[in-house]
């Protein structure tokens, strides 16, 4: 066995990376990737926001977003304008093709849950409330490595 399957760090790397492949796989026929769809998800459930809100529920920069969403709104799934009130702003709002996507695309979450063997919405709820809380943690210790580092009894370089 290769060390690196013994940390959990690669294990968390290569189920990361299988599912996006597996995304990939299952958006393909749409010209869809991962990106696109969990943007689109977040518009069918949230509705119309600003570049900048779907940037933060997505966690990704403008540098990675703006050029994406360039991308689906020639591809006619969404619009961007910018407010009449406040120029700076720009909304994003699903086009009608963009909207009928979520019937089409319903298949998508079962498939990758049945794919990771979650055989209910239980323990679905479960495995994403554990990373969660991974996430959580982990931006805990990004922010804040002195405290865990103090916890663990770990010595730390000194600037």
């Amino acid at each position: 066995m290769p060390a690196v399957d013994a940390l959990v760090c690669f294990a968390l790397y290569a189920a990361n990376r299988t599912t996006t492949q597996a995304y990939r796989v299952l958006l393909e026929p749409w010209k869809l990737t991962y990106p696109q769809y969990i943007a689109l998800v977040t518009l069918w459930a949230d509705g119309d926001q600003s570049v900048t809100s779907l940037g933060e529920a997505l966690q990704l920069d403008s540098g990675t977003l703006s050029p994406m969403l360039a991308r689906m709104e020639s591809a006619g799934y969404l619009t961007r304008t910018r407010r009449s009130d406040d120029e700076r702003v720009v909304t994003v709002a699903l086009t009608a093709r963009g909207r009928e996507m979520r019937e089409e695309l319903a298949h998508i979450p079962r498939c990758i849950a049945a794919g990771a063997g979650l055989s209910d919405a239980d323990s679905a709820r479960e495995l994403i409330d554990a990373l969660h809380q991974l996430t959580e943690a982990m931006k805990d210790l990004r922010d804040h490595p002195q405290t865990v580092l103090a916890s663990t009894g770990t010595p730390h370089a000194s600037a």
